[in-house]
């Protein structure tokens, strides 16, 4: 029976070694050999679990959740990639509808015919959308809600799909790090990047970026959208905006 170590199975998986050892400290994925060199030997059955892993990990699973459904004893693995299978396709719809959004969105700018504006969000996550359209009404004002989609707009087809995995990449990456303070530079370069992601939508003075910061924890909607990712991370993007604001705008 072929074994890999764990370099092989970084470089097979395209997941870090660093990655590997963590989920063998939490329990997530255990290596079925340790030599008594105390190297790192997976097998066959590892590899389809790693692979069970990173698929619940691309649909949103956290890795919480990842360990309680992997260790059910009813847990069975076909019936898990019938489900992966059904979600990732789900995924791909929406991936398609989105490039047609593009494909309209480039259609207007090349011809001058505008689209409807519902259709300027056709495959966006509703809430996402709901929730850029309530904070900008609510805090800012109708003519400010105007001026964000005249900016959505003007976006050409690879910044409407920056936009979108800038966007996720912000809640998945601070998950990451929620045991860590919010001053800690991993932390800061995350909630620059949402910084800039914002700065998509609408001017963001100093001002501005603090209020917003607060309604990530007083607005259960919003609060809710970044906690998907992982309890706590709406709290901690709050704080990484507040001390980002007070040193750099």
């Amino acid at each position: 029976m072929t074994k890999y170590s764990v370099k092989q199975v970084s470089k097979l998986a395209g997941v870090s070694v660093r990655t590997l050892h963590h989920y063998d400290k939490i329990g997530l994925l255990k290596p079925s050999e340790r030599a008594e060199s105390r190297y790192r030997y997976y097998y066959r059955n590892d590899l389809l679990k790693l692979q069970q892993i990173l698929f619940y990990k691309e649909l949103g699973f956290q890795l919480s959740q990842i360990q309680d459904i992997l260790s059910e004893d009813d847990f069975d693995l076909m019936k898990a990639l019938e489900f992966q299978r059904k979600e990732l396709l789900k995924k791909a719809g929406r991936l398609k509808q989105l490039i047609q959004t593009l494909d309209k969105t480039i259609v207007e700018l090349k011809t001058g015919k505008e689209m409807k504006e519902e259709e300027l969000y056709v495959g966006f996550p509703k809430e996402e959308i709901q929730n850029i359209h309530n904070e900008v009404k609510q805090k800012w004002g109708e003519e400010e809600l105007l001026t964000t989609e005249g900016r959505l707009k003007k976006l050409n087809k690879t910044e409407w799909a920056n936009i979108m995995q800038q966007g996720e990449d912000v809640g998945k990456d601070l998950s990451k790090l929620l045991n860590i303070e919010a001053s800690d530079k991993r932390v800061q370069q995350i909630v620059k990047n949402h910084y800039s992601w914002v700065c998509n939508f609408y001017e963001v003075p100093k001002e501005r970026y603090l209020g917003l910061s607060q309604l990530y924890v007083s607005d259960e909607r919003f609060t809710a959208y970044y906690d998907k990712y992982g309890k706590g991370t709406a709290a901690l993007l709050s704080n990484g905006m507040e001390i980002f604001a007070e040193k750099n705008l």
